[in-house]
């Protein structure tokens, strides 16, 4: 095999993307490419020759990465690998980097110098950072939307209690009252929704709303109304439905809603306990929270099949996206129905416990 020349790999490093930066083995820059041009700002002509200590914050950052090459902590003596330090460019800007490198013997094994191939990390610190930004916004989300679905059912209770028990005149104020809690709960409902879309995307807008000063636009404008309640009610007398969520407060609404309809709510706040009350009794069907402390919607989902093959569930979830393929798998082996957003709108969920049970 015909040997390369040597002026093939000096462009090779040359031309490379990356920050190549080697040093004599007094620490003075000998080689300085266009990656490292490009990313520092300096001109060879400014770096070339000097202590390699330039680049760095300071010489005690510069002699902890030889210091690592020295070791057998970083990928064996003589070598680094994926080392992160801070570089200082031209600017004066700090850029984070993860160096790999080696120092470099003559024939005799006497060190010659070392050379360094570093990486930028800023692009990759602020994918991470928006990664855990984006997780924080979900389960930000899911806190919020527990009490918020306890407040919207809350006020559907209370609207069904004043068609029934008000004055003519005193429901008209009142249902006045209550359409704009609804508004209000709505444009809520709106935000957390759309925080939820654009942590799960990625992806968001921003816009002024101070002379040089920026904020997210989350893109909401009037809520619309959800459409009109169906006239008629379903009935589910005689039918228990088993609720499963480790938030009390989801637990009670949903059994408010379900009993003003005559059905029976069993309530258990972990996938164990809904499956220890299982085991001895037979409900219609089982609506569970896909995120629980001991088991998630999938696993309990297997259990309940284990126990009763026929029995129908409902899984139901405050996120936006099915991070753990929590639902996809369950519904691969045969889940009856999924609520995709909380506050669970209490006639779609009558709909849906009636479709099931009726």
């Amino acid at each position: 095999m015909k040997e390369l020349p040597k002026v093939y790999f000096e462009r090779l490093l040359e031309s490379s993307p990356d920050i190549v930066v080697a040093v004599d083995r007094e620490g003075t820059i000998i080689f300085y490419n266009d990656g490292a041009r490009t990313a520092l700002g300096y001109a060879p002509e400014e770096v070339l020759g000097k202590p390699v200590a330039r680049i760095y914050p300071s010489e005690e950052a510069a002699r902890e990465v030889m210091a690592a090459l020295r070791s057998e902590e970083y990928g064996g003596r003589g070598r680094i690998k994926n080392f992160e330090t801070t570089f200082v460019a031209k600017s004066g800007e700090h850029v984070p980097v993860a160096i790999s490198g080696s120092i470099i013997y003559d024939e005799k094994g006497r060190e010659r110098g070392s050379i360094g191939f570093a990486k930028d990390v800023a692009e990759l610190r602020r994918h991470e950072q928006m990664e855990t930004l984006g997780e924080l916004a979900i389960g930000l989300a899911h806190q919020i939307n527990n009490p918020l679905e306890s407040l919207v059912n809350q006020v559907e209770m209370l609207e069904r209690y004043l068609k029934t028990h008000a004055s003519p005149e005193d429901y008209r104020i009142e249902h006045e009252r209550i359409e704009a809690m609804r508004r209000e709960l709505r444009r809520i409902q709106g935000i957390i929704e759309r925080v939820g879309e654009m942590a799960a995307n990625g992806t968001y807008g921003r816009v002024e709303y101070l002379p040089g000063r920026m904020m997210t636009d989350l893109g909401i404008g009037e809520v619309p109304s959800p459409p009109p309640s169906p006239g008629r009610r379903p009935n589910l007398e005689g039918r228990t439905i088993l609720v499963v969520d480790d938030d009390p407060n989801v637990c009670a609404s949903m059994a408010d809603i379900i009993g003003n309809e005559g059905g029976r709510v069993i309530t258990a706040s972990c996938g164990t306990d809904a499956l220890r009350y299982l085991r001895d009794h037979r409900v219609d069907l089982v609506v569970s929270d896909v995120v629980m402390p001991d088991m998630d919607g999938y696993e309990l989902f297997q259990e309940v099949r284990r126990l009763h093959a026929d029995l129908p569930v409902v899984l139901m979830t405050a996120y936006y996206y099915d991070k753990d393929h929590v639902i996809k798998r369950s519904k691969a082996e045969g889940l009856e129905d999924v609520i995709y957003k909380k506050p669970i709108n209490p006639d779609r969920l009558l709909e849906l416990v009636a479709a099931r049970v009726g």
